[in-house]
């Protein structure tokens, strides 16, 4: 027999040396002649326990014990019990004797004595903590002498020793034996190694080794009478010394005391069954048994059960031991999240009880598990993280934010509700800073130029603010392709007054990105039409944004001046530090039904919230509302930019004509312009001669020559006054009627009529129409710069309807002249 147990302890090592765990310190207390030793695998250094237990020969009664108690723990398992490793017994000398050892490894453990010491808990909590130790204890020894009809024998202090998450398991099983209930006859040793239990806790059939009477008792007698023992020592903290101590009842909570005298039955056969403390006691319903119990079976459960058991955890667990929320609820509660079983208001539990560890700690046993939720397509969790990644994005490493964290996120700025849209975008605040630049110009900004045309007001806004608080993440390049185009071309474009105002406060706080000549020819020009706007906050920040440029322009003007800087061009003499505060956002939560919202003003100059409501019909405006806007992107002092013949890769096409690019274009969005090249001014006097210059006629079959329109002013001259081409026009007389003349009367025709070169032609005419050339009004000096007519090919000026040579009745009346004529003169011959 003792063969046998040798062979199945060293089956698993052949020796210490080959033992693949370190020993480390021993611990000051441990069950029999064991000692239990701290100690770290070799492989990842995770801890771990070791028992070891030496004998002076092989035949040591001891050591026969200790391979009973190994062989056993390999073959029992049960969750309330010591998990095994491995094991593995060691020959060798100590001086000139002979020495055998065992060594068992099991999961890291703590002697129940001394952590209960180290917790040192009290009240309350301290009967919560117990009574959950010995609801696990109590399912351990159920199990043995119910399930696997074996007895333990010798159920303490000592016998219990504590894990990691402060769970109580039940080891030292060198005396468990099978119950042998069928020879009742027999006086024979039922426990072989029996000799191993102190008589304190031994009850008064064993201590007479009455075995007889042990066999017709149940098998859970002699382990009820050990629980007894149990309870006994962990209230009063003192280890048992002798029998008579258990009639000491002070320290035993009264809920508990009815079953602890049961348990205590001079009786075997009346002592309570184990599974029974379990299921009766009043001492067990507490609020820290049923919230670990629930978590346990939370599988199990509905979502409503789910719903409403985490909505009432955050105020549990104020009330809990902090230590036991820290190792116990908080790794159950990562763990159900992890696998899916867990509903969204978890996260919110899990971040506020990771708010209680260090940072060390908050990165190896929540931060895993938060990253891993960024992969999952429950809505509700990604919307539950999106909110709350202020509390844990400072943790994310750069590493994990670029690889693992933003290819998730990004899928939100496509979702379908404009709530989760949102949301997106606000998490970049966070998440901006640790993206390297090839993600952030080739990916993050493509999803903010589509952003920037969102169908929902508040998303525009926001998109616009976000740019203005990550322009210190971007590169000079990027910077100078993409900022002035997104905040110029479309933002102070908008038709939403708050998207116009956050246009103006992003300009102004980026106003260190720009040179001078960006700010003459771009920014003032299209400032300076929306302190016109209908708008009175767009009013005042226009009015406090021209009033900063200027300032810079003036610095500039006095540095010029002064020759205290010769290179003025690539300065526009602001301060590092005028980015130094961010931008706030101007607009409050979507619903979480991602309904459009309406076009509401904003309150602060500054920083405002303004409520989204909800409306489909968030790009229509009021015509009075859109006009100055778009009056504003018509300034007679803005660049043209030349056609690029490719788009960019971060998505700011062209969109100088205000209009919105297809979502669906990749590459749609702002203008692609060189940052190194900036494109020529073209003059507005230029543009107006050229409408001004009459278009020339064809010329008819029937007439010999035409005469030449008279040639318009000289360009040279209006170039000279600037302020020529925005003055009044001079009053035209007007004509007294549109038909259309012959081209031999063009010599009579005033070459100051405008319309005369775009009348019909003559009729009877063999020459095709002309196409409708561009009219030039000279009231309106705005409509020079107005948008270009379309491509398309212009129907003939005779198809248009009324007017302008359309009658027919002209060229009849024109027949019977010229019959008149004849006739007369032959009458006259």
């Amino acid at each position: 027999m003792f063969k046998f147990l040798k062979e199945v302890v060293s089956g698993s090592g052949s020796g210490l040396k080959d033992l693949p765990y370190n020993i480390g310190e021993p611990y000051a207390s441990a069950w029999g002649s064991w000692v239990h030793y701290r100690g770290t695998s070799k492989d990842d250094g995770s801890p771990v326990s070791i028992f070891s237990l030496s004998g002076s020969s092989s035949q040591d009664r001891h050591l026969a014990a200790g391979r009973n108690g190994v062989k056993r723990l390999r073959t029992v398992r049960h969750p309330n019990i010591l998990s095994f490793l491995h094991s593995t017994e060691v020959e060798g000398f100590d001086g000139p004797s002979q020495k055998h050892t065992i060594y068992i490894v099991t999961e890291p453990v703590m002697p129940l004595s001394e952590k209960l010491k180290e917790l040192n808990l009290g009240g309350t909590q301290r009967d919560e903590y117990y009574a959950w130790g010995l609801h696990q204890i109590a399912k351990a020894v159920s199990f043995l002498n119910n399930d696997c009809k074996l007895v333990h024998g010798n159920v303490c202090v000592s016998s219990v020793v504590v894990t990691q998450t402060l769970d109580w398991k039940l080891h030292a099983f060198d005396v468990l034996s099978e119950f042998d209930a069928n020879n009742e006859a027999a006086n024979s040793p039922m426990l072989q190694f029996e000799w191993l239990v102190g008589a304190q806790y031994k009850p008064m059939e064993l201590s007479k080794s009455e075995w007889a009477a042990i066999r017709k008792s149940p098998p859970w007698a002699i382990d009820a009478w050990g629980l007894g023992c149990l309870i006994y020592e962990i209230f009063f903290g003192l280890k048992l010394t002798k029998t008579e101590e258990l009639r000491n009842t002070a320290s035993i909570p009264k809920s508990l005391l009815p079953d602890y005298q049961r348990l205590l039955s001079s009786a075997p056969s009346r002592r309570m069954n184990p599974s029974k403390l379990i299921d009766n006691s009043e001492f067990f319903q507490n609020k820290l048994v049923e919230t670990i119990q629930f978590m346990e079976i939370l599988n199990l459960k509905d979502s409503v059960e789910k719903d409403s058991f985490f909505r009432k955890l955050p105020n549990i667990a104020e009330q809990l031991p902090r230590e036991i929320v820290l190792k116990k609820l908080l790794p159950v509660l990562a763990s159900s999240l992890e696998f899916g079983s867990a509903a969204a208001p978890a996260l919110t539990v899990l971040l506020k009880m990771g708010a209680w560890l260090p940072p060390d700690q908050f990165n190896t046993k929540v931060l895993p598990t938060i990253v891993k939720l960024f992969a999952s397509n429950d809505r509700a969790i990604r919307v539950s993280l999106l909110q709350h990644i202020d509390q844990f994005g400072d943790s994310l490493s750069s590493q994990i934010v670029d690889e693992q964290v933003f290819p998730h996120v990004a899928t939100g700025f496509a979702d379908t509700s404009a709530f989760l849209r949102e949301l997106t975008l606000k998490s970049m605040l966070v998440l901006a800073p640790k993206l390297s630049q090839r993600t952030l110009s080739g990916s993050l900004l493509k999803y903010l130029s589509k952003l920037q045309v969102d169908e929902e007001p508040a998303i525009r806004t926001n998109t616009t603010i976000l740019l203005g608080n990550i322009a210190s993440y971007m590169n000079d390049g990027t910077r100078k392709r993409v900022l002035i185009n997104a905040f110029t071309v479309r933002a102070l474009r908008d038709t939403f007054p708050p998207a116009r105002s956050a246009g103006i406060l992003a300009l102004t706080v980026t106003s260190s990105y720009y040179d001078m000549s960006e700010i003459a020819t771009r920014i003032l020009p299209n400032v300076a039409v929306l302190t016109i706007d209908p708008d009175s906050d767009v009013r005042t920040k226009a009015f406090q944004a021209l009033d900063q440029f200027l300032s810079i322009a003036r610095q500039n003007h006095e540095k010029l001046t002064t020759g205290v800087e010769s290179n003025v061009g690539n300065s526009t003499g602001v301060q590092p530090n005028a980015n130094s505060s961010l931008l706030s956002w101007a607009m409050s939560s979507l619903t979480q039904k991602g309904k459009a919202s309406d076009h509401a003003p904003i309150v602060n100059a500054n920083s405002s919230t303004v409520s989204s409501a909800t409306s489909n019909s968030s790009l229509v405006t009021d015509v009075q509302s859109t006009a100055p806007v778009r009056t504003a992107s018509m300034s007679s002092f803005e660049q043209v930019a030349p056609p690029s013949p490719t788009r960019s890769a971060d998505g700011w096409g062209d969109a100088e004509d205000g209009s919105v690019p297809d979502l669906g274009d990749e590459d749609g969005g702002w203008d692609d312009v060189d940052p190194f090249e900036e494109p020529k001014p073209t003059s507005l006097t230029n543009i107006q001669a050229a409408q001004k210059r009459p278009v020339s006629q064809p010329k008819q079959p029937a007439v010999n020559s035409s005469r030449a329109p008279p040639a318009p002013k000289s360009t040279i001259e209006a170039e000279d006054d600037p302020w020529g081409s925005v003055t009044a026009p001079v009053p035209k007389p007007a004509t007294k009627t549109l038909n259309p003349k012959p081209a031999s009367s063009s010599s009579a025709r005033n070459d100051d009529d405008l319309w005369g070169s775009i009348a019909a032609p003559a009729p009877k005419s063999t020459v095709k129409p002309l196409k409708p050339a561009t009219v030039n009004d000279d009231s309106d000096p705005w409509a020079a710069i107005a948008a270009p007519p379309p491509t398309t090919r212009a129907k003939p000026l005779s198809s248009l309807g009324r007017g302008r040579g359309t009658k027919q009745s002209q060229p009849k009346l024109g027949a019977q002249r010229i019959d008149r004529t004849s006739s007369s003169g032959s009458s006259g011959f």
